[in-house]
């Protein structure tokens, strides 16, 4: 006798799912699409050939909104709007720009926009840009228009922690990580590339530090604000009182609700192997599960390199919230690989089993199936990779 099993809702739509990675690059944007095996893939690009991409973000709230940070040579700093998954763009009728200059502060101008990051859910249309020079923007109406935020681009405290063009990043100091806690869309972070990392509980009218515990380059003072240089920044969303960063000086973690030190940042880098070290970009967090995170080290030797140490690169991932640490380089070079992993540029879906995708300023996209198990390459010969995001569409 036949027998039949029912299949639940939940596991159609995840066997019929369809991913798109979004990568952007020195020269452009390209869009790979697969189901939800995630084993071939078809291009769609490139979009903007020619134009510096530093990021593309798909609007989760309705999966088919398209944002593209841009640089271009005739139009300088802007933003792309895409409603169809980016078969036809619009440019922002009033991209990301800094306000006339106030409270006796010089003024600056916009250089290009950095980081996107799409508002809560309860706010369709809502988005924060990050730029270089820092500043922090707000779009209420899905991209079209953008105004600064005069609490962080106009607070002279703020502008202070900034420092001065020449320093931070060598393309240029950043704001970037913005993110918005999923429980509260008042519950704002971002962090500085220099000038640390920053928390508001009022929609960004007033901002608290948070850099206690977190280290700064030998000789410099850790008081200092301007000092401290976030690299990247994760919320888990399995724990939103839970952060992770991949710092200049390290890995780190935060707790929110443990007391007293719920304002004071672990460093849980310390176990990596000696060899390898605890500096690098990209930060990753597991979907699910708080205790699960993943680095990408580059070479943070005195002489900054900046490329996979000793030309192996490899990912490595924690299980139990940085108390070990294990490598991840199955199908990744094994040698004479001196490219690394820029911040932006290292990403998870939200599959069953979720794959790993990460681009290298060599041009190679990568997917690391089984959380990172056995890397495979999806894309050769692309610029230089900025950004790299996952989404999944309806």
């Amino acid at each position: 006798m036949s027998r039949t099993t029912a299949t639940s809702p939940a596991s159609i739509k995840k066997a019929a799912a369809r991913l798109v990675v979004l990568v952007a690059t020195r020269k452009g944007a390209w869009l790979f699409h697969s189901d939800g095996k995630r084993k071939a893939w078809t291009v769609d690009g490139p979009h903007f050939l020619g134009h510096t991409i530093s990021h593309v973000m798909l609007d989760p709230r309705d999966g088919r909104t398209l944002l593209a940070a841009a640089r271009t040579g005739h139009l300088g700093p802007t933003v792309f709007r895409s409603t169809n998954l980016g078969r036809s763009w619009k440019e922002a009728q009033q991209p990301p720009a800094f306000a006339a200059a106030s409270n006796g502060l010089p003024g600056r101008s916009v250089d290009h926009t950095f980081w996107l990051t799409p508002g809560h859910a309860s706010e369709p249309g809502s988005w924060y840009a990050g730029t270089s020079p820092q500043g922090l923007f707000r779009s209420i109406d899905a991209g079209v228009t953008w105004a600064p935020l005069p609490a962080v681009n106009d607070d002279p405290q703020f502008r202070e922690w900034m420092g001065s063009a020449q320093d931070g990043t060598p393309d240029g100091p950043k704001l970037h990580s913005v993110i918005v806690d999923p429980r509260d869309p008042k519950h704002l972070y971002f962090g500085m590339s220099g000038g640390g990392v920053h928390e508001s509980r009022d929609g960004g009218q007033s901002w608290a530090t948070l850099i206690q515990g977190m280290e700064v380059v030998e000789g410099f003072d850790a008081a200092t604000v301007t000092f401290h240089d976030p690299h990247c920044v994760r919320l888990c969303p399995a724990n939103p009182d839970r952060l992770y960063q991949q710092n200049h000086c390290g890995i780190y973690r935060l707790d929110r609700t443990d007391r007293p030190s719920g304002d004071v940042w672990h460093r849980i880098g310390r176990k990596m192997p000696k060899r390898v070290g605890d500096i690098g970009f990209p930060m990753v967090v597991h979907p699910r599960d708080a205790d699960t995170a993943w680095v990408f080290p580059m070479d943070g030797t005195d002489v900054w390199p900046r490329t996979s140490p000793a030309g192996q690169p490899a990912a490595y991932v924690t299980r139990n919230a940085g108390k070990t640490w294990q490598r991840l380089d199955q199908g990744l070079p094994d040698s004479q690989a001196w490219w690394t992993v820029k911040r932006q540029a290292m990403t998870v879906d939200a599959q069953a089993k979720p794959a790993l995708y990460l681009g290298t300023t060599g041009g190679e996209l990568w997917i690391g199936r089984d959380e990172g198990a056995s890397w495979t390459n999806i894309a050769r010969h692309l610029p230089e990779i900025y950004a790299v995001e996952v989404a999944e569409l309806a």
